[in-house]
Parts: C-alpha cells; structure tokens; sequence
C-alpha cells in the first residue's frame, strides 16, 4: 500500500501528480522546485517589465528548494536528517555547480545522502535547480 503526501506549505505541483508518495518505510518526492508555497514567485529570480528573466541567483533558489523539501517531509513524518538519495537538476552546471554545491554541501554534508547531479536543458517553470528525493519515515537509528 502506499499514501499521497500532499502540505500547503509547499507550492502545489505543477501537474497532477503528489508532493511526495509513502510506501512503507520510504518516502519519495516528487520533483521540487523553488516557488515560495501559496504563490507563483520564485526566489532569486530576477526579470524585467516584460516578465522576461533578466538572471537568477542559484543559491538563493537552492536554500528554497531545500525549505521545500524539509515542509514536505515534515509533512510526511520524515526529516532532512532522513534523506537517503538527491537527485538534483540543474539547467547551467558550468555556471552553477560550484556555488549550488556550498549552498547544498551547509544542509547535507553530515546526513550523507548520496547524490546525483545533471544538466537539463530546461525545467517546467522559470526555474534553475530541481530535487528529486528520496528519505525514511518514522525514526530510524
């Protein structure tokens, strides 16, 4: 059996899909952005009086992203501390990587998790970094 995790203190998904998915003692997250729970802004993210993005500051999106991820695992009955594997997507790996690996590094260098990084060409939303995670739920020792 599993359960759909949903919180209002994560933006919504951006599709039909659920915040997160319980089965048994693992949880996995869907895709998660930076969008600021209960509106459409993005932070650090920068444009002009045509809504087009002018630039974007990847740590600040990284810091996001991550308050997102601990809402729903709250939510879920898990915590950073139980994050087992990140899977991150970034749109400019050259331009990012080093400044998205310290914001990232501060969160899960004693948790451990293991870790995958990729460039994608684009994500849904005018958005520069996306996690994938999975954790446990309940505690564990």
């Amino acid at each position: 059996m599993s359960e759909a995790i949903n919180t209002p203190n994560a933006p919504p998904p951006v599709g039909s899909y659920p915040h997160a998915r319980k089965v048994g003692d693992l949880l996995f997250l869907s895709g998660v952005g930076p969008r600021k729970p209960g509106t459409t802004d993005i932070p650090g993210v920068y444009k002009d009086a045509m809504n087009t993005v002018l630039s974007y500051d990847i740590q600040i999106q990284v810091e996001s992203v991550i308050e997102n991820v601990k809402n729903i695992l709250l939510a879920a009955g898990s915590s950073l501390e139980q994050v087992v594997d990140v899977q991150v997507f970034l749109t400019d790996m050259k331009k990012d990587f080093a400044k998205f690996n310290e914001t990232y590094t501060k969160y899960f260098a004693k948790i451990q998790a293991t870790r995958t990084t990729i460039q994608v060409g684009a994500l849904p939303t005018p958005i520069h970094v996306e996690f994938k995670v999975i954790a446990s739920v309940g505690k564990h020792g």
